[in-house]
């Protein structure tokens, strides 16, 4: 069981890592997806310190196990919270946004099982 917990937990940790770089860059494809969603641009760089807190809060888990469970619930419930900023819009592109519910939801059920 702890290979599976390991493996997702770390993959979630990389992804939403990867996210909050991209966020913190300002990458043009974020930057595109925040304007349609009519989110503002100047909320790049919180969003993407939660994506990053939600990361290491899960690799703290590791050592801490509440910690990284509360990580994965704060991440279950940021991609909520994404998805009704989709939602709210009408953008149904929701491929990107299920794979990191997935690895949320994941990170969350590996975390309760542990």
């Amino acid at each position: 069981m702890f290979t599976v917990y390991a493996a997702v937990t770390l993959v979630t940790a990389i992804a939403n890592s990867y996210a909050a770089y991209l966020d913190f860059s300002g990458n043009e494809q974020v930057i595109a997806v925040m304007e349609i969603k009519r989110v503002p641009l100047t909320w790049a760089f919180p969003l993407g310190a939660l994506k990053a807190a939600g990361a290491v809060g899960l690799l703290i888990g590791f050592a801490v196990p509440a910690i990284g469970t509360a990580a994965a619930i704060g991440l279950v419930l940021f991609f909520v919270g994404a998805l009704i900023a989709h939602l709210r819009v009408r953008y149904y592109r929701l491929a990107n946004w299920a794979a990191f519910f997935a690895l949320a939801a994941a990170a969350l059920a590996v975390n309760l099982a542990r």
